[in-house]
């Protein structure tokens, strides 16, 4: 019963945890790298995707599953467990990030090929994220799952996001079971509109996130009932401050969860005529408008919090009201910014690092009379980063801008637990694990959380680094070094080798057939042919690339 961390160590972005048991290898996430996590992990898969049995999603966030198409485009063809709304909410965001990585790609092809450079192949298309989700499976809470004769898993609601879970995986062994949790990310108390994190009690090993474990959120006094009022009062005062002063107020949003909690919060706002006039409400992201159709179309209890429901049971959809607007198409999203009376406008990306967002921060960063509020965490080395910060200027599509515009937090969103909530989280196991590997947050983060853990606690706590691999079986749990890493990744690349070298006659005859005239193979459809092509090359591309960067004397 072995476990390597192979993203969201000692980093926020990239979670993937693979475990492995009595030979079956299971991937927990494979999320993808941002901001300064993409360049110093890199977006390359860090095994062989003919290694992996399963897989198993925590819920639908980019950084937790924005390489699952990757990983299909390799040649997965195992199962990928999810519940019902995280299959639901991948439809529309995988597909979104694969158009983002065919985008990028024929932006960086054009600009290479002005130079004479060869053209950039996408991280994967549409097509790769299309396959991946026909592999989807659907588990829901508190359903036992079997994966293997000796594993099998089961669910709980982590209060994240509409569909997130905390995974608890059971190991069966000779002299019994060995259990360990992942806590995916947890959600804050009292989050808007889905319901609070609920809590495995038993575990022997847990696999715990810390993206505030140095820190707590502002205290707010009252129930949940409370909590969600004021958070809607503290948004209208902004609200009206902004519109006051004749200006935009603009709000980079994640476009799945926490939009869905903005329109919320201004459909409370409405409802209970917390301002004297009618909002209005642009919505300005594709993706942002799909999920929120997701989010209507899953009103189900056991998705959304007593307050939503009440709501809902009365014929009430808690995110959608008259004054709201959706907006698709691009002309329609420029023509906000030639707009003269004010507005809110809410886009992507959360982190103002691509998408919309980016042109409507042009259009108002420079005005003192408009406002920037921020709704979520924002990763080292993003621009939503240096905005809070406080810079004074900022470089967009070239040019320099200044920062003159109100900037905001509206504390109490988060989706994350705070400090306290993450104690409060692994506090709820009966006994004590024998031992918690804490993950999900920046290096100093991370280190801080593990040794309150362990001072304050008197738990077995510990930050793993990439690539670090332990033996949970063994009493006391050695960290590898990078000697084992390199070991481990040659016996990959061995077995990979091996796997080549039984297929060649194969792929020998895949050609042969190509070049006969009566071979029954249909090149007519031009598309099929030129992706069979591009496989064929991009094999002979990998394996190029893999001797060239990494061959040499082996002595």
């Amino acid at each position: 019963m072995e476990i390597s961390f192979l993203g969201a160590a000692r980093t926020v972005t990239g979670s993937s945890f693979l475990l492995e048991h009595d030979g079956f290898s299971l991937l927990v996430d494979l999320g993808l790298p941002q901001g300064k996590d993409e360049k110093t992990l890199g977006l390359e898969l860090p095994f062989s995707p003919f290694s992996i049995d399963a897989v198993v999603l925590t819920h639908a966030h980019i950084d937790h599953t924005g390489r699952i198409p990757l990983l299909a485009k390799l040649g997965y063809k195992g199962p990928i467990y999810a519940t019902g709304a995280t299959t639901e909410l991948c439809t529309i965001m995988l597909e979104d990030s694969a158009h983002i990585q065919e985008s990028e790609a024929e932006w960086k092809t054009r600009k290479r090929q002005r130079h004479g450079e060869d053209a950039v192949e996408p991280l994967y298309t549409s097509e790769d994220a299309d396959e991946a989700l026909s592999l989807f499976r659907t588990i829901e809470y508190g359903e036992r799952t079997e994966l293997s004769p000796s594993m099998w898993i089961e669910a709980i609601d982590a209060g994240h996001l509409l569909g997130s879970c905390s995974i608890k995986v059971h190991c069966i062994l000779p002299e019994g079971e060995k259990t360990i949790v992942f806590s995916g990310d947890i959600g804050n108390i009292d989050q808007p509109m889905i319901r609070n994190p609920e809590y495995f009690n038993d575990s022997d090993f847990v696999v715990m996130e810390s993206t505030y474990g140095d820190r707590l959120h502002p205290a707010v006094s009252g129930d949940e009932h409370d909590t969600l009022i004021r958070r809607a009062e503290k948004l209208a005062k902004i609200t009206d401050r902004t519109f006051r002063r004749g200006g935009n107020l603009v709000i980079p949003s994640f476009a799945v969860g926490r939009t869905q909690e903005l329109l919320y919060l201004f459909r409370i706002i409405k409802d209970r005529k917390m301002l004297d006039y009618e909002i209005p409400v642009f919505l300005d992201s594709p993706l942002s408008v799909k999920a929120t159709r997701v989010f209507s179309s899953c009103l189900r209890s056991d998705y959304f919090d007593d307050e939503a429901l009440e709501m809902i049971n009365k014929g009430i959809n808690p995110i959608l009201f008259p004054s709201l607007v959706t907006i698709t198409d691009v002309n329609d999203s420029k023509a906000l910014n030639d707009r003269k009376e004010s507005a809110v406008i809410i886009s992507s990306s959360g982190m103002c690092e691509a998408g919309r967002i980016r042109h409507h921060l042009k259009h108002n960063l420079w005005r003192p009379e408009s406002t920037v509020l921020f709704v979520g965490y924002q990763a080292e080395g993003t621009l939503g980063r240096s905005l809070i910060d406080g810079t004074d200027h900022v470089t967009l599509f070239g040019e320099q801008i200044s920062v003159r515009a109100e900037i905001a937090v509206l504390e109490g969103t988060s989706g994350h637990a705070d400090q306290k909530g993450l104690v409060k989280w692994v506090k709820e196991f009966r006994r004590k694990p024998e031992a918690v590997f804490v993950v999900h947050g920046e290096d100093n983060t991370a280190q801080y959380f593990a040794s309150k853990l362990k001072n304050e606690e008197g738990l077995h706590a510990y930050a793993p680094r990439f690539g670090e691999r332990f033996d949970l079986l063994r009493d006391e749990i050695p960290v590898q070094n990078d000697t084992a890493l390199r070991r481990r990744t040659a016996s990959d690349i061995r077995a990979a080798f091996e796997f080549l070298e039984k297929e060649k006659s194969g792929l020998e005859s895949v050609v042969a057939r190509m070049e006969r005239a009566s071979s029954g193979i249909d090149l007519t459809d031009e598309k099929k042919a030129r992706k069979l092509s591009d496989a064929i090359r991009r094999l002979a591309d990998d394996i190029a690339f893999l001797s060239e960067k990494w061959g040499g004397d082996a002595s």
